[in-house]
Order: structure tokens, then C-alpha cells, then sequence
């Protein structure tokens, strides 16, 4: 379900960015901004930038920008709506919602979710409070204290007991006004085989783990009995329902994602208790695919928060060799991937309290090698000195090597290959060829020459990829940034006593026609906006819906270093600025953006003359001497001595 816009006007109003970035990363005061470490990655000098006065947030290592709103977004892994919600919450601000944007079912498929939201929440809450009992005590606090789980790790994975009864959790829920219906569709509950309408816990004398979405909701359970009963599965989980898909969700990601950012890079792990345990190491980067094999939302998932994945393998060969699945999926996924396994025997939790915290951090340090080396090693532990076997690691690495979307990274991985199987280069470019070859949609792979002899289809093989038309299009690309910006910045200022420049800009660039989607879309609502009365400023634009819009223009109206005040007040030291002279600034801006649409269409037409036949030749070159002509005469407007 939506949320009205009377909610959402109401926090863009009341949110402070200070107040907001605040909660996450301590903010200091630098002139007329506050700079912090960024929180979306590592770094040791702040160039994270606050603006109180244009609430707005921008970094200048790793360009992330954006409003209070956006800020939720990025650093939550949220939705628009769910940092409405969030801010809407922080600030005490009524939430309502707006059924007229969403049809009856979605009305209904949203009331649902927020019902199943509330009864999974109670059982949450049901669950810890059974700790403090006499059965909770003894059995469920008892085993967490025998891990070695403190208070603080049980409260912050919202760890409980459920107790050893039919309808413990039944009956209390339907005290607190919960139908039976919902605490089915929730979960919670089992129908019974034989009693038609008679209903019983699902979850019975077994520790619990409650499983969060990325906002920290309860979304589903997972349950491990402490019973030595071969008739009962050691964990059950929650099933299925409108809120829990397990092949969506990650254990601890709700806890992790912060430092995941922070640390760029991801842990994964197997269970529950691998995360705890590295939590009460001091690892808080780290998730668990909760013993289902990784699918391709969870990798999304993680790509999310970082592109690099450290895969953290039990003790066991066996286990090892038929998870290396996962690799390729996560290096398909474009995750940079390490691996790290641990002594025979040992898996992170067991080996997290055998060693203790330093020590445990120290071997996942050492221990971290590249995918290739890691399954290079798994494979010649079988058959190091048997021809065929090695034959069959090569190909199994190269099948890994094939799966990363990066070419640069494609090369590095078959130079490190050859060097750990002692093979040549051209014949891991060969298999790899081979594998290309079955699939036409496959990036190309390395910009190196086949071995003699060897034959592959053309379109496979590589190609320079330093074309001047790509040099041509990023100078366009800046040159519409330039004159967007100018238009944010300036547009309602005067270049003479009746001409604005956002009219000068307009004008000049009627005929012109910009090839930067995200610019073509700031123009033409700003265009829009004139038509309908409105003064579009730069905060018209950071309160759209188009998050590539909004980021964009911070970056149009953000500086990353302030003039000092004292130089003028103090040294006497003047400095010329663009907005001294706006109309010469505007105008050398659409020179340049004029230059670079004629250059544009100069190699577009090289590129027909090439094609054309010997009767348009003629037609075509005269043209081309036109557009020469009058990009010369932009050169000599310009100051450029030589034309290029």
C-alpha cells in the first residue's frame, strides 16, 4: 500500500540531514559543512560532506549523494516507502496511507503482510520472554550460556525458547485478539491431521532464532531441538509465507549490513550459531545462507552492501568439494570471492571459541585466498600427479574463470592460473574459447592471440576496445552535465537586463538534441516545470521520485572545497568566480556543448562514408567539409588554436 503525500510532504518538512546522518556516523563541522568517515565505504580521511543549509548529503570518494530520505535508502538497503516509515516513525509523524494509489488486492495482499508482521512480532516477543522462565532457564538460557552467548548477543539476534506444549503459543496469542487464521498463515501453527479446525504449535520445546528482513521485522524461525530423539529433525524452520521466501533472505544480514558496508566485504557462513560466534569475536560482517544452498537473490543481496564475498568452508573435504557450486555463482553474480576453510573438524563456531576472538580474526586474515588459488588446491589434492585429473581441474577452473562478467579480471585469473597448474596461458584461453562457444551471450574473453593451429569463430575473438567514438562520448556526456549544471545553478540568474539564463540555454539548445538519458529527463521537467509557472531550483529536483536524477544534481551543486572568507577579508586575495561574468560562462558552455554534438555527427558520418557507395561519396563529403568548417569556427571562438 502506498503512503499519502501528505506523510510524505510532512517529513520531507520536518527531517533534519544533520539529525539523520547523526545516528549513523558522528559528524564534525569544517566551514559551512559537516564531514564524517563515509558509511558506505572504508576509508581514513573524511570525504563524506553534510549540508545543513541544502539538507543534502555527498561523498566525494565514492559518490553516493542524496537527500535525508535517500540517506535512509542507502544506508537501511530500504525502499522509498520503507524510509518514509522509518523517518515518518523517528520524527512522530502520523503515517497514512493512501488506498486510492493501490487496487482493492493490493490493499488487501498489504493488510495481510502488516497482520502476519504483527503476529510474527508477538511470537518473537513470546519466545524471549520464555528465557526468563524455569523451563526457558534451564534448558534454552542454559544452552546459550554453554556457547558462550552473552546477554547482549541473545538481545541483539532476539534469541528465545519455545515452550514444551501443545498450545503454549496458541493460547496466548489468542489472548491477544490473534485469529487462528493468521497465526497459520504466519507459520506458527500446525492444523491437525485427523481434528479438522483444531490447531496446535508448530514450535515446541526447541531454542529459537528469529530470522529479520533488512528493516529488522521478525519475518520467520528457526528452531533446534536439544533433544537426542532421531524421530525429530534437529532444526525445523518456518515455512513459506507472504512475508518469509528463504531464498530471499540471509541470516544476520539485518545486523550485518552496516559493517558489511563499512568493511566491504561479506562473510558467509553455513548456520545460525556461525554467526552468532563470530559476532562475539568482534566479526559483525557476516551472514549465513541458513544450510540452503545460495541462490541468485541472496548474491543480489549481498552485492547490495559489497562486491566482495569471503566464503567461510567447515573442516570437511567432502563438504567443501560439493559447495563449490556456490562460487560460480556468486563470481556469475559479479562478487569478488575468497575463500577461507578452517582445521579438519572445525567449522567458525566451533573454532571462534576454541581459539578466542584475536586469535580467530588473526586466521581469517591469513587464511583468505582468491577463489582460483583455493579451488586450484581443492582439485590437486585429488590427482597432482595424474595427467588426467589435472585436466580436469584445468577445466574446472576455467569453467569458475568463465563466469566473471570482468575481463580485465578474466585475464588476471588465467595469468594466475597458469602460474598455480603450470600450464600455459594459450591453452586456458583455448578451453575457455570452448566454453564461449556454447554460449554466443558470453562476454568475450582475454585479449590474447590462440595458440597456433587453434581455431575459433571471429566474433570471439578480441578486439581493441579504445575507440575514438567512446572518447567522443564521454566528452559529450561532461559537456551536457556542464550545461545542466549551469541551468540548475544559474538558471533564473540574468546574462543581460531582459534575457535569464535558463531562456539563453533553452534557446541555444533547441535544435540540439542531448544523448545522456538522465540529462534529456532533467530538461525536459525543467522545461515542464517553466510551462506550468513553477521556478525549478535545485531543491525541486532532489524532492523527485528519480533517484539518478536526484544524485546528479547534488553532484551539480556540491563542491568539494569552500573558498576561505579570510582570503579576501584578510590577505587580499581576489579571486574570479563563473558567477562574475555569467553570461561569458554560459556562453563559452553552449560552445562547448555545440562542439561536441559536431563532433559526434563528424564520426557518425565517417562512419556512412565508409559504408556509402561510390555515388554518395560525394554527397557525404560535402557535408563532412560543412561540419569541419563549422566546428573550425567554434575552435577560433573558443581560443583553440588547433581543432580537434
Amino acid at each position: 500500500m502506498g503512503i499519502s503525500n501528505v506523510t510524505t510532504d510532512s517529513v520531507r518538512e520536518r527531517v533534519d540531514i544533520e539529525e539523520v546522518v547523526n545516528d549513523y556516523v558522528q559528524l564534525k563541522r569544517k566551514g559551512q559543512n559537516l564531514w564524517a568517515c563515509c558509511p558506505f565505504h572504508q576509508e581514513k580521511s573524511p570525504s563524506f560532506s553534510v549540508s545543513p543549509a541544502k539538507q543534502i548529503y555527498k561523498c566525494f570518494g565514492c559518490g553516493k549523494a542524496g537527500d535525508p530520505i535517500q540517506f535512509i535508502m542507502d544506508i537501511e538497503g530500504v525502499g522509498f516507502t520503507e524510509a518514509i516509515r522509518h523517518l515518518a516513525q523517528k520524527y512522530g509523524i502520523d503515517i497514512i496511507e493512501d488506498e486510492h494509489q493501490a487496487s482493492p488486492e493490493a490493499v488487501q495482499a498489504y493488510n495481510e503482510k502488516e497482520s502476519l508482521y504483527i503476529a510474527l512480532s508477538f511470537a518473537r516477543d513470546e519466545f524471549v520472554r520464555n528465557l526468563q522462565s524455569p523451563e526457558g532457564k534451564s534448558i534454552g538460557l542454559s544452552y546459550f550460556k554453554e556457547r558462550g552467548f552473552t546477554p547482549a548477543v541473545i538481545e541483539k539476534f532476539d534469541l528465545g525458547y519455545s515452550m514444551d506444549a501443545w498450545d503454549t503459543l496458541l493460547e496466548k496469542a489468542k489472548t491477544g485478539g490473534f485469529s487462528e487464521e493468521a497465526l497459520q498463515k504466519a507459520g506458527l501453527i500446525l492444523e491437525r491431521e485427523q481434528q479438522s479446525g483444531k490447531f496446535y504449535d508448530r514450535f515446541r520445546g526447541r531454542v529459537m532464532f528469529t530470522i529479520h528482513n533488512l528493516g529488522g521485522k521478525p519475518i520467520a524461525f528457526g528452531a533446534r531441538t536439544l533433544k537426542k530423539d532421531k524421530n525429530q529433525p534437529k532444526y525445523i524452520n518456518s515455512p513459506e509465507t507472504a512475508v518469509y521466501h528463504k531464498s530471499d533472505v540471509l541470516y544476520g544480514i539485518y545486523q550485518a549490513k552496516q559493517a558489511i558496508r563499512q568493511q566491504e566485504n561479506c562473510y558467509l557462513v553455513e548456520g545460525y550459531t556461525d554467526v552468532i560466534s563470530m559476532h562475539l569475536a568482534g566479526i559483525e560482517n557476516v551472514v549465513a545462507s541458513s544450510g540452503t544452498s545460495l541462490t541468485e537473490n541472496q548474491i543480489k543481496l549481498i552485492k547490495r552492501f559489497s562486491d566482495q564475498v569471503t566464503v567461510l568452508y567447515d573442516g570437511d573435504a567432502a563438504g567443501i568439494k560439493a559447495s563449490l557450486r556456490g562460487i560460480d555463482m556468486l563470481l556469475e553474480g559479479g562478487l569478488n570471492v575468497k575463500a577461507v576453510v578452517f582445521p579438519d573438524g572445525e567449522d567458525p563456531d566451533s573454532y571462534a571459541q576454541k581459539v578466542g576472538a584475536d586469535a580467530f580474526q588473526l586466521y581469517l586474515k591469513e587464511k583468505a585466498q582468491d577463489f582460483i588459488s583455493f579451488k586450484i588446491g581443492i582439485v590437486k589434492q585429488e590427482g597432482q600427479f595424474d595427467p588426467i585429473s589435472k585436466a580436469a581441474a584445468v577445466r574446472q577452473v576455467v569453467q569458475s574463470i568463465s563466469k566473471i562478467p570482468d575481463p580485465i579480471l578474466r585475464t588476471l585469473y588465467i595469468k594466475e592460473s597458469s602460474r598455480l597448474l603450470e600450464i600455459e596461458e594459450e591453452l586456458i584461453l583455448a578451453e575457455l574459447n570452448k566454453i564461449f562457444l556454447k554460449d554466443a551471450n558470453r562476454p568475450r574473453p582475454q585479449e590474447k592471440e590462440p595458440p597456433s593451429g587453434t581455431s575459433f569463430p571471429e566474433d570471439l575473438l578480441p578486439t581493441a576496445e579504445t575507440t575514438p567514438s567512446k572518447t567522443i562520448g564521454q566528452q559529450l556526456l561532461r559537456q551536457e552535465r556542464e550545461t545542466m549544471r549551469l541551468l540548475i545553478n544559474y538558471g533564473f540568474e540574468k546574462v543581460s537586463e531582459e534575457l535569464r539564463v535558463c531562456d539563453y540555454l533553452i534557446e541555444e539548445t533547441n535544435e540540439l538534441k542531448f544523448e545522456t538519458p538522465v540529462f534529456i529527463r532533467i530538461f525536459t521537467a525543467y522545461k515542464s516545470a517553466l510551462l506550468e509557472g513553477i521556478l525549478p531550483d535545485a531543491d525541486y529536483f532532489i524532492k523527485t521520485s528519480d533517484p539518478e536524477i536526484k544524485q546528479e544534481v547534488i553532484h551539480m551543486i556540491t563542491q568539494k572545497y569552500e573558498l576561505s572568507a579570510l582570503w579576501e577579508k584578510r590577505h587580499q586575495i581576489f579571486t574570479i568566480m563563473e558567477a562574475d561574468d555569467l553570461a561569458k560562462t554560459v556562453y563559452f558552455g553552449i560552445l562547448r556543448l555545440k562542439k561536441g554534438v559536431v563532433k559526434k555527427m563528424i564520426q557518425e558520418l565517417m562512419g556512412k562514408m565508409r559504408e556509402a557507395s561510390e555515388k554518395d561519396i560525394t554527397d557525404l563529403q560535402g557535408v563532412y567539409m560543412e561540419l569541419k568548417k563549422y566546428q573550425v569556427e567554434i575552435d577560433k571562438q573558443l581560443g583553440t588554436v588547433i581543432s580537434n
